[in-house]
C-alpha cells in the first residue's frame, strides 16, 4: 500500500541551524531516501521551497483568488514528501519514525486513496 510521509518543520529552526548541522542533517536525509530505495519502501521524494515561494489559489463562486503564502499561518509548514510503499499503517509508521528531519519536526503518515 501507498503511504505519503508529509515532512512539516518550522522554516525558522532550519535558518536558525549553523551551516554544518544543516549540511549534516539534509546529507543524512539523502542516505536515508538510499537506504528507501535498497529495501525496495521508496517510490518517491522532494524536497519543497521555502513557504515564502508557496502560492495559494482558491476558487469561490467562480472567482479565482491568488495570494501569496500558505493558506494559514502556522509555524511548522510543509517542507517535502516522501511517497513509500509499505505493508501497513505499522511498517509506514515504522519508516516515518526514521525520517531524520522527525527530529526537529513532525511526519504526518497519510494512506494514498486508491480508486476501485
Amino acid at each position: 500500500m501507498k503511504y505519503t510521509c508529509l515532512v512539516y518543520f518550522e522554516e525558522k529552526i532550519w535558518e536558525e541551524m549553523s551551516e554544518s548541522s544543516a549540511l549534516n542533517l539534509s546529507e543524512e536525509s539523502m542516505r536515508y531516501d538510499q537506504d528507501l530505495q535498497s529495501s525496495g519502501h521508496y517510490i518517491a521524494a522532494e524536497a519543497l521551497e521555502s513557504v515564502h515561494a508557496a502560492t495559494t489559489v482558491r476558487m469561490r463562486n467562480g472567482k479565482l483568488s491568488v495570494s501569496d503564502g500558505p493558506f494559514s499561518e502556522t509555524k511548522e509548514v510543509l517542507g517535502g514528501f516522501i511517497l513509500i510503499d509499505a505493508v501497513d499503517l505499522n511498517e509506514a509508521i515504522k519508516i516515518a519514525s526514521k525520517i531524520p528531519l522527525a527530529r526537529v519536526g513532525t511526519v504526518e503518515v497519510r494512506p494514498v486513496l486508491t480508486r476501485a
